[in-house]
């Protein structure tokens, strides 16, 4: 492992910076309507009960991270192509967030700015933080938290002041009855964004304060998912149902709908940056699992080393993949939910969890 530390305050910003950058993959589905900030909290709830799966995890190896200590529970070979699956699926995500990332710069800012321009600019910046280590992720967590908690501040006193909320739009709720809510909330809205805190298992061994990390989980999950629901309950108070299941960026329709005075309007500035700063740590994060996960493997002692070529691959992975924003939307809703992340995000670590309390209660014994 690296050698580094991070502080309790560090992995509460890092999770809540991580979490918030899902705001682009949290579409209102047809099902929910305007109960779309209810089932966020719903999921939160299921979101709880997979950060203690990971926590009880971490507490019976806390000096390892996931692709080492799934090799103490399975033995060398399976553990090792276990651990090589899950530095493929966090370099996959990281994929998919880029492509995302760079579709929706291009849509809504740059649209004569080729995708592959936008995509090395982005990923160079954060090859150059991941190659710093998780220290420098941690202190930059620590800088841009104030800036986005002065963005959320400013861009709710607008929504307000600019009289475009109208929380009849939020009402009947529960019009068809809580089970949509509850099948949306188990089926998509767990696992992105509360079900990825799966990716922290990668960096809680660098917590110094071990007794911190529970209590900075949860309260870092339970502010982001109250602030992920409340953006969905402001977007359709806004810009009602139907437009909000229509749009790809609900958030930016809203913001776009902000006048002020007659001058102070067009505020997609606002969005970019709530988007660029989310997507930063999402990658960021998921990318410095991935190296570690795979120094570990390949026994590579500076795991830094592995930053600018597995940067590439990211990259180019990201410009092979799909062929347009709707298209990765659909896969985000329909298909990576179920075969991708609910074996990995809650299959997986449950077994682990199981075997891992057999094996250490042997040696209890």
């Amino acid at each position: 492992m690296e050698k580094a530390k991070i502080s309790g305050y560090q992995l509460f910003t890092l999770i809540l910076l991580f979490e918030y950058g899902s705001i682009l993959l949290i579409p209102v589905t047809p099902e929910v309507k305007q109960d779309a900030w209810l089932a966020i909290l719903i999921a939160m709830a299921g979101g709880f009960c997979l950060f203690f799966i990971y926590y009880s995890l971490y507490c019976y190896y806390p000096d390892l991270p996931l692709t080492e200590y799934v090799q103490r529970l399975l033995g060398s070979f399976l553990g090792k192509v276990l651990a090589f699956f899950y530095v493929l699926f966090f370099v996959y995500i990281a994929v998919r967030i880029l492509r995302i990332f760079g579709e929706m710069l291009i849509t809504i800012a740059y649209p004569d700015t080729p995708l592959f321009i936008i995509n090395v600019l982005f990923i160079l910046v954060i090859i150059y933080t991941v190659y710093k280590g998780i220290e420098v992720i941690s202190r930059t967590s620590e800088v841009l938290f104030i800036a986005m908690c002065l963005l959320l501040l400013s861009g709710f006193l607008l929504l307000i002041i600019s009289g475009i909320i109208h929380l009849e739009n939020v009402k009947p709720i529960l019009e068809k009855g809580i089970s949509p809510v509850i099948k949306n909330a188990f089926t998509h809205t767990l696992f992105i964004p509360f079900g990825e805190v799966i990716v922290f298992a990668m960096i809680f061994p660098y917590v110094k304060e071990r007794e911190k990390v529970k209590r900075t989980g949860l309260w870092a999950m339970g502010t982001s998912g109250l602030l992920l629901a409340l953006f969905a309950a402001i977007n359709i108070s806004v810009l009602g149902v139907d437009l909000t299941s229509r749009a790809y960026f609900p958030l930016l329709a809203s913001i776009q709908s902000i006048e002020v005075a007659g001058f102070l309007e067009r505020l997609d500035i606002y969005f970019i940056l709530f988007a660029m700063i989310g997507s930063f740590f999402k990658i960021s994060i998921y990318f410095y699992a991935a190296v570690m996960g795979a120094s570990h493997l390949f026994h590579v002692k500076h795991p830094s080393r592995l930053a600018y070529p597995m940067g590439i691959v990211i990259l180019l992975l990201s410009m092979a993949s799909g062929s347009s924003i709707m298209e990765h939307i659909q896969e985000v809703v329909k298909i990576i939910p179920l075969y991708v992340l609910l074996p990995f995000q809650v299959i997986i670590p449950v077994l682990l969890l199981i075997i891992a309390f057999f094996k250490n209660r042997k040696k209890a014994v």
